[in-house]
């Protein structure tokens, strides 16, 4: 049984996909039950669980023989970095009482960092706390998210600007898409190197498995504008945020206060030069999707 969390979102929907195109088991967790629909049609069996619940992450990895664990950090939280760690800590806590032969962590570029990087800094916790276990683990460190620009989509059409908190904009940076994560996930897990489950030949690696992804070509803000100029067929310009105005910006989208200082903190990281891959750190893993491809259902086109 392959136990796929976060399995309604674009990388464990994914995941899971190709877990039983391979003719396995799926156990698909789910924070929410309009989420099963889909995923029980694909041949899933599929559980409603709240990472904050001691008990049914429990249930939901009972029996497991390999778990993908995705903690995401509570947007509407109010204080989301506490929330994350708890989350971590039930999950860390649950897979040493019933550890499967396999985990393979959703992580972050930067991850190495201790501290100083604000959301990254939560997935260093997130290995540390996970190293303890006795089993087999991955570690899959991924770039910045293409579809989060999505995110500031709305603004860049109707101001024809797109506001970036990289900085300078010409500084290339590396992204990844969520498809090609969630399928980079279901390789992992299914690696021959990790041996036949039935067959009792496992051996788990005794050091974690690090593996970094991003996509074949790094971007910059903008190359994202240009991206989204294309798409739409109308003009979009990127245009630097100062630092100074971040507080406001991020507030004036939703973000409470503690949320946008991890933001803020990641960004500052970002920009120093802090958030790449550490050379010697691992394996490294290239998706094919472009930005564009990854914008386009996102973008409508002008006529």
């Amino acid at each position: 049984m392959f136990v796929i969390f976060g399995a309604g979102g674009n990388v464990g929907k994914v995941s899971a996909a190709a877990l039983r195109r391979a003719g396995r088991e799926v156990r698909a967790v789910v924070h929410r039950a309009s989420q099963a629909g889909p995923l029980a049609e694909m041949g899933c069996e599929v559980v409603v669980a709240d990472l904050h619940d001691r008990a049914a992450v429990s249930r939901a990895i009972d029996g497991a023989h390999a778990v993908q664990l995705l903690c995401p950090l509570p947007r509407a939280h109010d204080d989301p970095e506490a929330a994350m760690r708890d989350m971590i800590d039930v999950s860390a806590d649950a897979l040493r009482a019933k550890p499967p032969r396999h985990v393979l962590a959703l992580s972050d570029y930067g991850a190495e960092h201790a501290s100083g990087t604000g959301i990254t800094t939560l997935f260093h916790y997130l290995e540390t706390r996970l190293n303890a276990l006795d089993t087999s683990l991955t570690f899959l460190r991924a770039a910045e998210h293409m579809h989060n620009w999505a995110r500031v989509l709305p603004l860049a059409l109707s101001k024809g600007v797109l506001p970036s908190l990289h900085h300078p904009l010409e500084k290339r940076f590396p992204t990844v898409a969520a498809q090609d994560v969630g399928a980079l996930c279901a390789e992992l897990l299914l690696d021959g190197n990790l041996g036949d489950a039935s067959s009792g030949d496992i051996q788990p690696r005794r050091s974690p498995r690090v593996v970094s992804m991003e996509s074949e070509r790094r971007i910059s803000a903008i190359d994202v504008a240009r991206t989204i100029s294309e798409l739409a067929r109308r003009p979009v310009a990127a245009q630097i945020v100062p630092r100074e105005q971040w507080p406001a910006m991020l507030e004036g989208a939703g973000l409470g206060e503690r949320h946008a200082r991890l933001i803020m903190d990641l960004y500052d990281a970002h920009n120093a030069g802090r958030i790449d891959v550490r050379a010697g750190a691992g394996e490294r893993r290239f998706g094919p999707t472009t930005l564009a491809q990854a914008l386009a259902a996102s973008v409508p086109h002008s006529s």
